[in-house]
């Protein structure tokens, strides 16, 4: 089944982009294209997405309406996706995409969008309530804001921190070992520790890998 998706960004050029990226896609039903937040808000009634694409600077302030749109969502249909695309890789904007939960959320940095590929797999996720984060975002969170005392990180060990350093920047489980002279297991061992220490129990649809990098180095809850 296809799923559906609506769009809104206020850039003729990225809006004509990505209707045509998706728009020529077997496996997207393009439902809406819109200028802005407030259009896509209304068409959602009429169109009922499983997934809308977001600019997070959007009319009529040029800040947040796409994050302020996602937080709508959570509150008026819970079921819809939201992927925020942008052009800044503000932490800030990231946990707030993320407050209440990761589930069916994304944030993804335009000029680090490769393929139609990469877009669709993205979408394909949320639409199942999992969740994406570009580690770029994650990074600029590890260096950008300082942990509050009392941290759920206070508990990791030096290894364990690299390892979730690691796993910010998108590093599969065997780059890790070969950056940081581990074998696979003893990467996995640590891996399974981190979750451990930060209560994040298996869940079949949000990786728990984002929520121990984006959530918890940012000092949000999961």
């Amino acid at each position: 089944m296809a799923v559906r998706v609506g769009l809104a960004d206020d850039s003729f050029l990225i809006r004509e982009a990505l209707a045509r990226l998706l728009g020529d896609a077997d496996d997207i039903d393009l439902v809406a294209v819109c200028e802005d937040g407030e259009e896509l808000a209304a068409a959602i009634d009429t169109c009922h997405p499983d997934v809308v694409l977001v600019d997070i600077r959007m009319p009529p302030t040029m800040t947040d309406e796409g994050i302020r749109l996602a937080a709508r969502l959570r509150r008026t249909h819970p079921e819809v996706g939201v992927v925020a695309m942008s052009a800044h890789s503000d932490p800030t904007y990231a946990l707030a995409l993320l407050e209440g939960g990761s589930e069916g959320r994304a944030y993804l940095l335009k000029d680090r969008l490769r393929s139609r590929a990469q877009l669709l797999a993205t979408i394909e996720t949320v639409a199942r309530g999992g969740s994406v984060i570009d580690p770029k975002v994650v990074e600029a969170l590890i260096h950008e804001r300082s942990r509050p005392v009392g941290s759920p990180l206070d508990v990791l060990t030096p290894r364990e921190r690299e390892i979730l350093v690691e796993m910010a920047r998108g590093a599969s489980n065997a780059a890790i070992a070969e950056s940081l002279g581990l074998t696979k297991r003893a990467v996995e061992k640590h891996i399974n520790a981190v979750f451990a220490k930060l209560d994040l129990p298996l869940s079949r649809d949000v990786s728990r890998r984002v929520r121990a990098v984006l959530l918890f180095l940012g000092g949000a809850t999961a």
